[in-house]
């Protein structure tokens, strides 16, 4: 965006301060402005004009939103917010502050593509000879410099879902249930749909529900078409709420309430045709809807790691689907304690070779934070520099596999702060810039990780998959 100034003036009749130090280059256009106002204060007093001069220059800075137009095929990261504000219970974990947290996180380090204003304020001391007292011209020319208009994208005016778009994956008994049940959230406030977890609904939840897995079809539609005229296109990334990946075909299940990510691997094949879908889910806990959804499918790779015997303690090591979809379930229970080496490890011994024996036309990502040591809902030792370095490899392998053609979708993770910068190092990963989370993580302790268990798992893996 360029730097276009937009001019205010006034008069005061004492010394004025006022807003930064201009953008290099650009003083030439503080003395053209100042000019200007002598010019015209000259034709209001051509008599008695006598003396102009800059007498002070002070500088403050502010920032202001604005939105920022940038072409989808030369950006990094494409993103959409749905924060569900309405669909929240207080003191639940998986509540309507956990949106903004990441929203907030990812503007106070400027990876968001918000335009920061920034005014300068020139004092300009007049003295008329029919006047003893001098009069005070305050000049704010303000120019805009973009944070990451041309790395960031958020996507606004996105679509919302269908009840034909969920039909796609959830039985439609279900879909206008959900929506009939809506009447009574409204008399009660909340209500309980689901005992495990606890899922509860609000009068909003079927509505932010469709807002929120539009928000995923919409950055699959821009990612694909980025891909047609770019080699590298934008990572899309879904902030979205309520998460998706326990809501089985019939009903909702574990805080989930329409399953996201399943809705958009059907989306891509029936919409983009793009036929083999990878799904990742590195989320704490199993993506048990997501895995039953495609359980006998053989053109959808679902692949889980969760921490062993935690909720909704499904996912075992062999159930590796049904029937023409047998082999393309992959699930690693891993224990309890397992942490950044285990991470690593088995992305290099188990997603990799995975994704490169199946080949998918798209990568989309179950992204949970839960597994952070901080997180109160499980028991990983996964630290922020962890879900950097799941970021950019993913992104490397969508690039080595389909095209760069890959969209995250917000999972768990419910420890506001470590939610919030792990998302925003995941941001830093898709850009390509270094990570910060030596910074994020100092002072935090972990225990040695069950390294012999984690190698059976992975062995034992290895082995029923042929990998």
């Amino acid at each position: 965006m360029g730097h276009q100034p937009v001019l205010h003036t006034s008069i005061f009749g004492g010394g004025v301060k006022f807003p930064l130090e201009p953008p290099v280059g650009r003083w030439e256009h503080h003395h053209s402005w100042i000019s200007l106002m002598r010019s015209q204060l000259f034709r209001k007093h051509p008599t008695s004009f006598r003396k102009c001069s800059t007498d002070s220059i002070s500088c403050l800075s502010e920032h202001l939103s604005a939105p920022c137009k940038t072409n989808e095929s030369t950006a990094k990261v494409i993103y959409s917010v749905a924060p569900a504000v309405g669909h929240n219970k207080e003191a639940h974990p998986e509540c309507s502050s956990r949106i903004p947290a990441i929203v907030s996180a990812l503007e106070k380090v400027e990876l968001t593509p918000k335009v920061k204003m920034t005014t300068f304020t020139f004092n300009l001391a007049i003295h008329f000879e029919d006047d003893s007292n001098f009069n005070r011209l305050q000049l704010c020319p303000s120019f805009s410099s973009n944070f990451r208009g041309s790395e960031i994208i958020q996507l606004q005016n996105f679509r919302t879902a269908t009840p034909e778009d969920i039909a796609s994956v959830h039985a439609r008994s279900y879909i206008f249930g959900l929506e009939k049940a809506m009447e009574q959230a409204s008399e009660q406030g909340i209500i309980h749909i689901d005992g495990s977890g606890p899922t509860y609904a609000t009068a909003t939840t079927f509505q932010e529900s469709l807002v929120a897995a539009g928000a995923g079809l919409s950055l699959v539609d821009s990612v694909v078409a980025a891909s047609k005229i770019s080699q590298n296109p934008p990572v899309g990334f879904a902030l979205i709420r309520p998460p998706g990946h326990h809501a089985v075909p019939k009903g909702p299940m574990g805080f989930c309430i329409f399953g996201n990510v399943a809705i958009a691997a059907r989306y891509a094949q029936r919409v983009h045709g793009l036929r083999r879908v990878f799904i990742i889910d590195f989320d704490v806990h199993h993506g048990n809807g997501t895995n039953d959804a495609f359980y006998d499918d053989p053109d959808i790779f679902f692949l889980s790691t969760h921490q062993d015997g935690s909720y909704p303690g499904t996912g075992k090591i062999d159930n590796i689907g049904c029937g023409n979809g047998e082999g393309t379930t992959l699930n690693l229970p891993l224990a309890g304690g397992s942490g950044d080496i285990a991470m690593r490890t088995v992305f290099d011994q188990v997603i990799v070779p995975s994704a490169q024996r199946f080949k998918p036309d798209i990568i989309l990502v179950s992204a949970g934070y839960d597994g952070h040591v901080l997180d109160p809902l499980a028991n990983f030792q996964l630290t922020t520099g962890t879900y950097y370095m799941l970021a950019s490899s993913i992104k490397q392998l969508a690039k080595e596999m389909c095209g760069g053609r890959c969209v995250f979708f917000l999972e768990g993770g419910y420890n506001l702060k470590s939610l919030s910068t792990s998302v925003a190092e995941s941001f830093r990963a898709f850009l390509g810039e270094p990570s910060m989370a030596a910074q994020l993580d100092e002072g935090g302790f972990l225990y040695d990780e069950p390294s012999f268990k984690v190698k059976q798992a992975i062995q034992r893996i290895k082995h029923i998959h042929s990998l």
